[in-house]
């Protein structure tokens, strides 16, 4: 293959030499070793930050023109709603696409979508339905965009690298919480919501340039699947057939309708369970992204996942938000929410590598849409709830019961996964 120039430009992680150990800077960030991966890296974390601009602005945005948990809970709804009708579909359409060339159309789109949201906000006076119906669209795009993305990362590296490059995708998603709702508190209070989408929509140039210098002969394409009837049907039925899918599916299930319903739980708990105001409400999103990006690079080097992870992780995620909902007062909350952070990304990114390493190639869109429904696609049933319980019970409510749902996932997966338990532990 001929050599870019540019490479120069950019650091190369080496392999390590035959018969040696690695060294464990290169265990952690050894798939950036792979150019394309490291264009889309940079480009995905520029991006997944300036995506936080528009999640934070959205709900703050609501929350201050209605007062209402439920509103929030049902502008999350029409964010993520799309993705529980149209997942299992867009699946499928990642499998049988030149993903590369799907994720320019689809990351094209969600820029339009940034950019009326920006106009309706700089609008004075526009109607709160308006964002309603253009967070729906956004909705109806993501739904597209996250099966296909997230099974991209696996055609940019080699076979060794996926677990790694899984759970380094994973930190720059959580880096990314870090910087965006930080901005996003800032922007609110110096400039106005319009200026987090505006922001939002140029940071999709990144990834737009990203996506256009990758070389297509270096990625290592799966064979594409070949139109048939019933194959979403039959990417169910595969997940069905294997004890470490479906059962950490299930899990997934309970946690994602209820506890990872961030969006809903952190203002709604912050500003009128803690009585912070919008900057409190962004720095604890910000500390608990920051705790998420310690445990990502933590387990960046962790070669081999096995089912007991996913239970732990769900366990200790529980009691992390056992003791968040229990918080006095802001600055309490702080320390505690950056442990909900850690013990949050011990879970998803446990699920997820096994997801990527255990199920068929041919397979990868149609599971990690599945999981995709069940992480973000049950929002809409959860979010709302939420949001509903919290006007009539109050914010530190909907806390507890995030913080049950994980401890009750967690005994459910000793139960079911008991010979899956008892495999020996392999590093």
């Amino acid at each position: 293959m001929d050599e870019d120039p540019t490479d120069a430009d950019i650091p190369v992680f080496p392999e390590p030499l035959s018969g040696l150990p690695e060294r464990p800077r290169q265990r952690t960030f050894g798939s950036l070793r792979h150019r394309n991966f490291r264009l889309f890296f940079i480009g995905q974390l520029i991006s997944n930050s300036g995506n936080w601009l528009t999640t934070v602005a959205m709900v703050l945005l609501v929350l201050h023109r209605t007062n209402s948990g439920l509103a929030v809970g049902l502008i999350t709804a029409c964010q993520f709603g799309p993705i529980l009708l149209l997942s299992a579909w867009a699946g499928l359409i990642a499998d049988r696409s030149d993903k590369r060339r799907l994720l320019i159309v689809t990351q094209t789109l969600e820029m339009a979508q940034s950019c009326t949201l920006a106009a309706l906000a700089f609008i004075p006076h526009s109607p709160i339905i308006a964002f309603y119906i253009t967070a729906a669209a956004g909705g109806c795009m993501l739904a597209f965009d996250n099966p296909v993305r997230r099974s991209f990362v696996t055609e940019m590296v080699g076979v060794e690298d996926v677990p790694n490059a899984v759970t380094l995708y994973s930190a720059l998603v959580n880096a990314s919480r870090i910087v965006g709702p930080a901005l996003a508190g800032l922007l609110i209070v110096v400039a106005g919501f319009g200026w987090c989408f505006t922001i939002d929509a140029l940071s999709y140039a990144f990834v737009l340039i990203a996506l256009g210098m990758m070389r297509p002969a270096e990625l290592r394409r799966v064979p594409v699947t070949p139109r048939g009837k019933g194959q979403v049907r039959e990417g169910i039925r595969y997940v069905a057939s294997v004890p470490e899918l479906w059962i950490s599916f299930t899990m997934l299930a309970v946690i994602g309708t209820i506890s990872y319903n961030f969006s809903v739980i952190f203002p709604l708990f912050i500003e009128k369970g803690l009585h912070g105001g919008d900057g409190a409400y962004t720095l604890v999103y910000s500390v608990f992204g920051l705790g998420a990006l310690v445990a990502a690079i933590a387990v960046a080097s962790r070669s081999h996942v096995q089912f007991r992870n996913i239970v732990i992780g769900a366990a200790a995620f529980g009691l992390a938000l056992c003791a968040f909902a229990a918080v006095p007062s802001i600055a309490v909350s702080f320390p505690v929410v950056a442990v909900v952070g850690v013990t949050s990304i011990m879970y998803m990114t446990a699920t997820t590598s096994i997801v990527q390493v255990r199920a068929d190639p041919r397979m990868h869109g149609r599971v990690l849409a599945l999981q995709t429904v069940l992480l973000i696609g049950t929002t809409p049933i959860g979010g709302p709830i939420l949001g509903a319980v919290a006007d009539a019970l109050g914010p530190r409510s909907i806390v507890i019961i995030a913080a049950i749902a994980p401890l009750v996932a967690a005994a459910f997966g000793v139960i079911a996964g008991r010979a899956l338990l008892a495999r020996p532990s392999r590093t």
